[in-house]
């Protein structure tokens, strides 16, 4: 380098994996939130709508340690899916000092509706790539994030 020249520190950040990955998810929640935002969801929404589709009824407490959420989000993400009519909260059969929380017909109509959504989202999001790229790329970004 010639001593008048200066490294180029941002170009270097800017080409850190860390840093594209993160750029990379960014406009993919983007893409993500815009496409169901016609459900009158978010994508943690819809993260809790998936949840308790697959594991309800779920307690909230089981809802937290799943998502990795805060718990506080959760009981405001369920008081929306509940006022929608998407989610319901009864009492725990099996522990009734809890509530056990329940995905609705409606609720699975928008979780199937966002669902198809958010593969638009990210179809949207992998167009640069092929077919064989963007399993190639979903491949790697899995491994990196099993690790």
């Amino acid at each position: 380098m010639a001593p008048t020249e200066r490294p180029r520190a941002l170009a270097h950040i800017q080409s850190l994996p860390s840093w594209l990955a993160g750029r990379v998810a960014a406009r993919g929640r983007s893409l993500v939130n815009e496409a169901i935002a016609e459900s009158g969801l978010r994508l943690p929404h819809h993260a809790v709508l998936a949840a308790v589709s697959e594991y309800g009824p779920v307690a909230q407490a089981d809802l937290v340690r799943l998502l990795g959420f805060d718990a506080k989000d959760v009981v405001l993400l369920l008081n929306h899916l509940e006022e929608t009519g998407l989610a319901v909260r009864e009492p725990d059969p099996q522990d009734r000092r809890k509530n056990a929380v329940t995905v609705t017909p409606a609720g699975v109509r928008t979780l199937k509706r966002c669902a198809e959504l958010a593969e638009r989202a990210n179809a949207e999001l992998l167009a640069p790539l092929s077919a064989a790229e963007r399993q190639q790329l979903i491949e790697l970004l899995t491994r990196v994030h099993e690790a």
